[in-house]
């Protein structure tokens, strides 16, 4: 791992995984909030006096796929989605403005959107650092397949060719939200992704980098479960998360 940040103690972290399949955007974002809120609440509680709070103080890792749907991120440009809604239903695609950090960027079928809902506190980190853990768990995985993913400068996410003209492509976004360093939102990383649907936007507000998918820098579908099970296990090395039931 890079030492851009200084080595932080070792802190075991516990985390409910959820596997919770496909679900709509709106649905899945509801879900976060109960949590997110859950977990503040627990951090404002001066003593846990019971199991339940215990329970609600543990973090949450939702892994999830999405129908068609663009979201929009508070400090983006609505200029960069490039069809009307009338388009967009022939898409079947839904257009969704959050609250989370970045500009536009697509979910579908075929990408794996993950949600932590973490206590930084507790993992020992800060914003900065969290995401650039997000980044070296996708850039991790993709090593297991024999492909050197990296940053870029002025980025978030995960970049293939990144310095390289004309080649640079985003293979996974990262679009977050913290409050009292409890974390929402998080990243997509296609797999399976279907791109056309990224030439319906200026994705994450650039418009002369590309994006990609596992399956296109491989040449065939990949096994979905298997790639969801490489993330789960490079995200837990590298935030040292205790998985409970």
């Amino acid at each position: 791992m890079h030492q851009l940040f200084k080595t932080r103690e070792k802190l075991s972290y516990n985390v409910l995984y959820q596997d919770i399949g496909r679900r709509d955007y709106d649905e899945t974002w509801n879900l976060q909030e109960v949590i997110f809120k859950k977990l503040v609440d627990c951090k404002l509680k001066k003593n846990l006096t019971d199991h339940q709070n215990e329970t609600d103080c543990t973090g949450t890792l939702i892994f999830v796929e999405h129908p068609h749907v663009y979201t929009l991120g508070k400090s983006g440009s609505e200029n960069n989605l490039l069809i009307d809604h009338i388009q967009l239903q022939a898409k079947e695609a839904r257009f969704v403005k959050t609250d989370r950090g970045g500009d536009i960027t697509y979910h579908g079928p075929g990408q794996i959107v993950g949600y932590p809902i973490f206590d930084l506190e507790k993992i020992g980190i800060g914003l900065k650092e969290y995401i650039f853990y997000l980044e070296e768990a996708i850039i991790n995985t993709l090593l297991e397949f024999g492909i050197t993913g990296s940053r870029l400068d002025g980025a978030t996410g995960v970049w293939l060719d990144p310095d390289t003209k004309g080649k640079a492509r985003k293979i996974c976004a990262i679009g977050v939200k913290a409050s009292r360093y409890v974390t929402m939102h998080g990243f997509a990383f296609n797999v399976n992704t279907d791109l056309n649907y990224f030439n319906y936007i200026n994705p994450c507000g650039f418009t002369d980098k590309g994006v990609t998918s596992l399956e296109r820098e491989l040449g065939d579908k990949q096994d979905f479960e298997n790639v969801k099970l490489l993330v789960r296990e490079n995200l837990g090395r590298i935030f040292d998360l205790n998985w409970i039931n």
